[in-house]
């Protein structure tokens, strides 16, 4: 049987034995990069926007499990990024006020005289650090049981975690005594004791985000090439057969999307302190569906391809939006149908392709015989 292992033969032989080496090959890359190069040879100013990209590539690697291994197009990933990002920035603004004090929105938009008790416990760090991940995964959890054991999947999936990103914005906004409102909880100014105006703790910032993509690209590599991960790509290609088999394809797929959640909601937290706001604008329909388009341009099977292809759109969206910045919607939007629709793939697809227009026979002028 050879549904969730691969068959025997040279050429799967070595793949596997080489697999290993161009994985560790990529990493020291990715490390000298990061940890070396981006720090030589770029100013404090880009190092934190490199810092806010990365960030946005930690969610590309759950989107790359739930979308390009188990084919969940997930169009809700800024829910779970704001939970992160909130219940972080909630923390930075009780420490940012000190003891016995309110956030300063608290004293200009609200009349209160006390925290509410929702927010007392992120006063914690402990427990505030546990929340930005946790928290989010805990209601991808029940979400996720709710839809997936009734069978929503595919259109109806993606709609109904985009309307979830929709709700938890417009309430967001709603609440503007206990959330900021529209303005979101802005000028974070310290990270656990450290004053986050000093370029010294925003490069230590940045080598924290660093160090946290790497371990979550490891992890979810290492998620993908288990025997999980096969049963998750098994799962997508034919549920039935996998259900025929003994399997449930809901805990299957659940387990996929509560990890995606969990990215999203580590993303959220580091991004907090690496621009020093959250608000409902980066949560909502539109970032989700960034989330996504930065995934699909680069490649959403490849873990490689899914974070540089976020890391570029980002980057993108910061130096053309300058020039254009009423056409780098439209322009996002196109990049994104042409992925789709052109090259599933993703740019990382196109090597494979060069190599197997290379290797194809040529045909004879005549035709084929």
């Amino acid at each position: 049987m050879t549904l969730f292992k691969g068959a025997p033969g040279a050429k799967g032989l070595s793949a596997s034995t080489g697999r290993p080496a161009r994985a560790w090959a990529g990493f020291g890359a990715a490390a000298v990069a990061l940890f070396a190069l981006a720090p030589l040879a770029l100013s404090d100013f880009r190092l934190g926007l490199l810092a806010k990209y990365l960030c946005t590539a930690m969610v590309a690697v759950g989107i790359c499990l739930a979308w390009g291994r188990g084919g969940l197009l997930t169009l809700g990933q800024g829910v779970f990024f704001g939970l992160g990002g909130y219940a972080m920035a909630m923390h930075l603004k009780i420490a940012d006020a000190g003891p016995g004090n309110l956030p300063d929105f608290m004293q200009l938009y609200g009349t209160a005289t006390e925290l509410p008790w929702w927010w007392r416990p992120f006063g914690n760090p402990l427990f505030a650090l546990a929340a930005t991940v946790l928290l989010p995964m805990a209601v991808a959890a029940v979400l996720g049981s709710f839809v997936f054991r009734r069978r929503v999947k595919g259109a109806y999936f993606a709609i109904l975690s985009q309307a979830l990103a929709a709700a938890f914005a417009i309430w967001l906004v709603g609440q503007q005594a206990t959330t900021g409102g529209t303005n979101g909880l802005t000028d974070i100014q310290g990270f656990f004791g450290y004053d986050l105006d000093d370029p010294v703790n925003q490069r230590m910032v940045y080598f924290v985000i660093a160090a946290v993509l790497l371990l979550l690209i490891a992890l979810v590599r290492q998620l993908i090439h288990s025997r999980y991960g096969e049963l998750l790509v098994a799962v997508r290609d034919s549920e039935e057969r996998v259900r025929f088999l003994g399997y449930d394809p809901a805990n299957v797929k659940l387990v996929a999307y509560v990890v995606a959640a969990g990215t999203a909601g580590l993303a959220g937290a580091l991004f907090v302190p690496a621009v020093g706001i959250i608000s409902p604008a980066m949560i909502g329909i539109v970032p989700s569906i960034e989330f996504v388009i930065g995934a699909a341009i680069g490649g959403r099977a490849s873990l490689a391809g899914a974070v540089l292809g976020a890391i570029g759109v980002a980057w993108a969206k910061t130096a053309l939006s300058e020039e254009f910045p009423a056409g780098w919607t439209y322009f996002q939007g196109l990049l994104f149908i042409v992925a789709l629709a052109f090259l599933p793939g993703g740019l990382v697809s196109l090597a494979g392709i060069v190599r197997r227009r290379r290797a194809a026979p040529a045909l004879p002028l005549g035709g084929a015989a």
